[in-house]
């Protein structure tokens, strides 16, 4: 794949776009949204948090703590998960681990080598 002046900066485009500025803006929204039909719809609500700063201020306390406990339990439980499935896919890394295995042949028994490369080819496959 050629990598020109113009993809790079459309691939560029495209990362600064979904990772940071929608997720600032749809953070934004979210509190603004909330605010609105939360809060100020609700006399309860809209009596104990009178203005948005004051309700953005709260929501803030208690989504970040949430959300680096959610992040810190996805990483050490399914980011283990998610990576063995997209190794188990990726044709180019099964490749290279068969080439890898055909050096180390020596090493390994012949039942071994035979089911590995089963294994590598059927990933191998799935390029196709």
């Amino acid at each position: 794949m050629q990598s020109g002046w113009g993809r790079r900066r459309w691939w560029e485009f495209r990362q600064g776009h979904s990772i940071y500025l929608v997720f600032a803006l749809t953070f934004i929204n979210f509190i603004l949204i909330s605010y609105r039909l939360l809060i100020e719809k609700i006399t309860i609500f809209k009596e104990l948090i009178p203005e948005l700063w004051v309700f953005a201020l709260v929501f803030l306390i208690v989504y970040v703590p949430a959300a680096i406990l959610i992040g810190f339990w996805h990483r050490r439980t399914q980011l283990r998960v998610e990576t063995t499935m997209i190794q188990q896919q990726n044709p180019v890394l099964a490749t290279m681990i068969r080439t890898l295995l055909d050096v180390q042949t020596g090493v390994a028994t012949k039942e071994e080598i035979d089911e590995f490369r089963k294994m590598l080819t059927k990933i191998e496959r799935k390029k196709e």
